[in-house]
């Protein structure tokens, strides 16, 4: 077997966690910020007897993200370089997550361009809901977006692919292999990338948690969602998002402080308001209410408005307070769940405002007194040239270049009195191209020409 087969390539390490006590201890130093490693080790290469080996002691720096009474395991060693890297592992104990009785929950919803929007609610004694805060998004545009570059980079490369085997010609069974090899490297590349963006997004969501002190986050469970009717380009981007890699990364994480990581059904948490159970009005943006969209919600009962994801975590968190009491522990997978959605308990599951506190009257009862002690602004005094009169001159009037005596074309057009004149036609940036500046559409202030004159906060003749 050994003349058959070729030499093992197996990196050089050392794991210790399979030796006892007598052959390696680890113990945590007195400080903390150590980690006392001894282990025996040969003073020779033949070792014969136990007088042949001897005890060494290594210390090991800990990071300052190992917990204080955390207990250290034996660890592996490595060797990077010509230096010893240690696989440290270690166990601290953590409290049990509980099902109920939780005052403060973080309500997460799934988005398509924004991944996460999260905020906390806290449930009061009397039983109201209030939001803490506007809550926060995840955003990953850019990660998303080399994503879909990635994506239709393997599927134009398995079209390729597939119109070679319909060729059946020997030769471009070459060409085949190598268009084999880098789909295998594209798809590597693509779960490297939804690893790395689901780790990150999960980490944000417990830090929102651990912030707003809540302990249990509350997901939809978006695991029966179908991606239909909504056209080629969109049902591919929402069946290959990463919210199952998101959930399972948010409950090893949360483990490690003790939250709880319970899933709601998502029926209507995007339709109704958070504040009064109407059904929204979704718009494509604030400023434009007549517009048909699905981004911004109007509520035609209680006037609330604002994003769709935003309205949405609030649902979420109220939700899941309201019905903590109805949470179980799944037994295939031991995850917890929040199954059905009662009437009467979701009635409960309303937001309320918290009443602003009384301030006192600021209305402007007489003349504002000037203020001498603030800062002079920066303004043009006194009139400048039109053009340049030298390489060292004073900065002409708009965005012309001081280094040239002939300005362009577009910028001398516009230097007189108004810097540049309102165009009665489309945009089009002329200006911009030929190098003057601005574009023509933009407008500066008119120079001063009078004298100008002295006032409380601008000095006279005050240099520019």
């Amino acid at each position: 077997m050994f003349e058959l087969e070729s030499a093992p390539r197996t990196p050089h390490m050392l794991v210790l966690a399979a030796c006892d006590g007598q052959q390696a201890t680890i113990e945590r130093s007195e400080d903390g910020h150590r980690g006392l490693l001894r282990l025996q080790l040969p003073i020779r290469p033949d070792p014969q007897s136990y007088a042949d080996w001897a005890w060494v002691a290594c210390l090991i720096a800990l990071p300052p993200t190992i917990p204080a009474d955390a207990v250290l395991h034996l660890p592996t060693l490595r060797a990077v370089a010509g230096r010893v890297r240690v696989d440290l592992a270690y166990a601290h104990p953590v409290p049990r997550p509980k099902r109920s009785g939780h005052t403060v929950a973080l309500g997460v919803d799934w988005g398509l361009n924004t991944l996460l929007s999260a905020g906390a609610v806290r449930l009061h004694d009397d039983g109201r809901l209030t939001a803490l805060g506007p809550g926060g998004q995840f955003r990953a545009g850019g990660v998303l977006a080399k994503q879909h570059r990635l994506r239709r980079i393997s599927e134009h490369l398995r079209s390729k692919t597939e119109h070679y085997a319909r060729l059946a010609d020997p030769s471009v069974n070459s060409k085949a292999e190598r268009l084999a090899e880098e789909i295998r490297h594209v798809s590597q590349r693509r779960s490297n990338l939804n690893d790395a963006l689901a780790r990150s997004a999960a980490r944000w969501a417990v830090d929102q948690a651990i912030a707003a002190g809540a302990t249990v986050i509350y997901l939809e469970d978006l695991r029966s969602l179908e991606a239909r009717g909504m056209g080629r380009t969109m049902n591919t981007r929402l069946s290959q998002t990463v919210r199952g890699q998101v959930a399972r990364w948010t409950r090893h994480l949360a483990a490690e402080t003790g939250i709880a990581v319970v899933t709601v059904p998502p029926r209507n948490t995007s339709r109704h308001c958070p504040h009064c159970l109407t059904t929204l009005r979704h718009r494509k943006a604030p400023d434009r209410p007549g517009v048909p969209g699905w981004k911004w919600a109007l509520c035609p009962g209680c006037g609330w408005q604002g994003d769709r994801d935003q309205g949405a975590w609030r649902r979420i968190a109220a939700r899941g307070l309201a019905h903590q009491t109805k949470t179980v522990t799944d037994r295939t997978s031991g995850q917890m769940v929040i199954r059905t959605v009662v009437d009467r308990l979701e009635a409960a599951a309303v937001l309320t405002t918290i009443p602003e506190t009384a301030r006192s009257d600021r209305s402007k009862t007489g003349p504002t007194r000037p203020r001498t002690d603030r800062p002079a602004p920066r303004r043009r005094g006194v009139p400048s040239p039109a053009r340049p009169t030298g390489h060292a001159s004073q900065r002409p009037e708009g965005h012309a270049p001081t280094d040239r005596r002939r300005l362009p074309r577009a910028a001398h057009r516009h230097q007189s009195v108004t810097t540049i004149s309102t165009p009665a036609s489309r945009h089009r940036s002329r200006g911009a191209a030929l190098g003057a500046g601005f574009h023509l559409h933009a407008h500066a202030s008119p120079p001063r020409w009078a004298a100008p004159q002295a006032g409380p906060t601008v000095p006279a003749g005050s240099p520019v």
